[in-house]
């Protein structure tokens, strides 16, 4: 495992010298911006922040306020306008109370905001608001996680930390969490960090420094705990089989691409993003992970947007050719979705399921491979399949990896709340996950085409024959745009730009073949180069690009 080291030292000079920092708001920002660096500490999206101090409401009346995260933000991006502030003398005698509702629990929070035009607040707001400290902060370390989802957690928590640690076993966000966590740091002397079993970490300080630091403090304690436990262990028990070369290997992974593309894809369609790193093939290439692989998210955060479990696909590269693994792959898809639906309905009977296709697919020996609707979800579903791979390594090899329970996991994913965060995304536009090829991308025409193509939602791939042309139509479209330079009347360029497209995206939908000529000489002045040019782009090159686009929609 690695430390946070170099958290510690980008905090450097953003403190005053006592630590204070004379607006509470603009300290906890630093700390949240600061936290959310390092995905490895939070989550995309996830955890929660808070402090506490005074504010001037709409009266003019000086209150004492909780600014907490608001529902739906990212720590390491969001500013001052993504908190929402609290009287604090509305929120506080709640921890009084035996239980409270999720309902009754958003309308009280919504009626106590200093103004109703804030994001609605967290989730977890009451927790902040039990803890009795100035600053506030609950990330999901890997670190912190590994412990948190070890089948004896309780016991490591205790050997790792102490006394100065709690031991809050699991139980979903809401009222009883924040009142159990609040009582824990309210009747604990000497209590430092609260452990959220298969869920994170809550640490408090009198400043918005010395809870960031608590933070790094219990990662490192942890992290250097599961070093000492472990050292000398092969992680994931080490690999299953001798490595395949890297070019064999990556060669059948994009063969297999636009199968998985096509086979994830029944009800929306997706965008793909292939990982092969050196942690993903570790991975997949591992004795361990067939059945890890079974057990479940590591933390409610990863769940939402890797599903409970990704679609895993054996493959034996001494046995198993291309067409064989195609075949599995759309046998095992439809599989995932007939129990992703009587998972829905044995845990949510009447329930309306979710798009049941996989977010996650680990192909052995291959790599990984995130799907969503957008590059950005595809990604998301990657990077958090990454953590959860960190989490079950360190867990697998200090103890037993366990994770939520079908039920468990069923109460988070369809949540009122968590779908509300859900609901914040903005509504999917007409050509949302779909992958274009655009010719003669660079030309006036190519760019108007490109252009529509991307208000659309699609992803785009540009392919001409000036490279620096078709750079600047794809430029203003981010990751969601791929510039290819190339001659349509070469076999081998147009192949290589449906293969770059297959390795970026996963595949290809629309075609649109724009690349053209046209000559203005009179017939007799015509020759016989110019006219062969003109049928080997006008004729050639759109027999070239059609026939590699049916390839690919074939596998797909």
């Amino acid at each position: 495992m690695s430390t946070t080291a170099e958290l510690i030292a980008s905090a450097a000079d953003l403190w005053g010298t006592d630590g204070h920092v004379a607006d509470p708001l603009a300290a906890l920002v630093r700390a949240s911006n600061l936290l959310g660096a390092d995905r490895a500490v939070s989550n995309f999206g996830g955890g929660n922040t808070s402090a506490k101090g005074t504010a001037i409401d709409h009266a003019g009346v000086e209150r004492r306020v909780m600014w907490v995260k608001g529902s739906g933000s990212d720590l390491a991006t969001m500013g001052r306008a993504g908190f929402t502030a609290l009287r604090l003398e509305e929120v506080l005698p709640l921890i009084e109370r035996d239980e409270m509702s999720d309902e009754d629990m958003v309308a009280h929070l919504v009626r106590c905001q200093l103004d109703p035009a804030m994001p609605r607040p967290s989730i977890e707001t009451l927790l902040h608001g039990f803890v009795p400290a100035a600053h506030v902060h609950h990330t999901h370390p890997d670190g912190i996680n590994i412990l948190a989802g070890a089948e004896n957690g309780e016991q490591l928590v205790r050997e790792c930390f102490g006394d100065s640690a709690a031991w809050i076993p699991y139980i979903r966000p809401g009222f009883t969490l924040s009142k159990q966590v609040g009582e824990a740091a309210r009747s604990t002397p000497g209590l430092k960090v609260v452990v959220l079993a298969k869920h994170g970490l809550v640490v408090w300080g009198d400043t918005a420094e010395e809870a960031y630091h608590r933070t790094l403090e219990a990662i490192n304690t942890a992290i250097a705990f599961v070093n000492e436990r472990t050292r000398g262990s092969q992680r994931f028990d080490g690999p299953a089989a001798s490595p395949l070369d890297d070019a064999t290997r990556h060669a059948t992974l994009m063969q297999l691409l636009p199968v998985i593309r096509g086979a994830l894809s029944s009800q929306r369609a997706k965008l793909l993003c292939a990982d092969e790193s050196e942690q993903a093939l570790e991975f997949v290439s591992s004795q361990a992970a067939p059945a890890l692989v079974k057990v479940g998210a590591p933390c409610p955060d990863h769940l939402v947007h890797t599903k409970r479990v990704p679609l895993w696909i054996p493959y034996d590269p001494a046995s198993d050719d291309v067409e064989t693994v195609a075949a599995r792959i759309r046998a095992a898809a439809e599989q995932y979705r007939a129990a992703y639906r009587a998972y829905v309905e044995e845990f949510g009977p009447g329930t309306a399921p979710m798009d049941p296709d996989a977010r996650v697919v680990l192909v052995q020996h291959l790599g990984l491979v995130g799907a969503g609707p957008t590059l950005a979800a595809a990604s998301l579903s990657r990077d958090l399949y990454h953590r959860a791979m960190a989490v079950m390594a360190g867990a697998h090899a200090v103890d037993r990896f366990v994770s939520l329970t079908a039920a468990e996991s069923f109460a988070i994913e369809y949540w009122p709340l968590e779908l509300y965060k859900l609901s914040l995304a903005p509504a999917p536009r007409e050509l949302q996950g779909r992958i274009a090829l655009v010719t003669g991308a660079a030309g006036g025409i190519g760019r108007a085409i490109v252009d529509s193509l991307a208000a659309l939602g699609a992803a785009v791939v540009g392919f001409d024959l000036d490279g620096d042309g078709v750079d600047a139509a794809i430029a203003e479209l981010g990751p969601a745009g791929l510039a290819v330079q190339g001659d349509v009347t070469s076999e081998q360029a147009v192949a290589e730009a449906f293969r770059a497209a297959v390795e970026r995206f996963g595949g290809v939908d629309i075609v649109i073949s724009n690349a053209g000529i046209a000559s203005s000489a009179t017939i007799e002045e015509t020759t016989l180069a110019s006219w062969n040019r003109s049928h080997a782009i006008l004729g050639t090159g759109y027999f070239l690009v059609a026939r590699e686009a049916f390839r690919v929609f074939r596998r797909q």
